[in-house]
């Protein structure tokens, strides 16, 4: 899999925007929250659980190809590596709880139908 590859499947999800908040990286967002860092797609940040107890999980499956992201990991962010150990259609699946998760803490009213 490759970063634009993984654009597409972030940018197929309902009411899901492609941003570019700091120079050169590029995020997919929902409403006005970030569900998934792009980056230069070399990797992707995701939501992997409500707290770094639950996110620890990937870290321990995948300890060459997952990291806690920097500044967000203890809020259950991690760093998964694409190209790497983990399976692509593990990423994908990373992507799409990290987006219904984020998409579960937005006001109903600001929630894509």
């Amino acid at each position: 899999m490759i970063g634009d590859e993984l654009l597409r499947h972030c940018l197929a999800k309902p009411g899901a925007w492609q941003d570019e908040p700091w120079e050169g990286d590029v995020v997919a967002k929902v409403g006005k929250k970030i569900f998934a860092f792009l980056g230069t797609g070399e990797a992707v940040g995701v939501k992997c659980g409500p707290n770094r107890d639950v996110a620890d999980e990937w870290l321990d499956r995948y300890p060459e190809d997952a990291s806690a992201s920097a500044y967000i990991g203890r809020h259950g962010w991690n760093t998964l590596r694409v190209g790497g150990a983990i399976p692509d259609d593990e990423i994908l699946e990373a992507v799409d709880a990290s987006y219904e998760t984020i998409v579960a803490t937005l006001p109903k009213k600001d929630r894509p139908a």
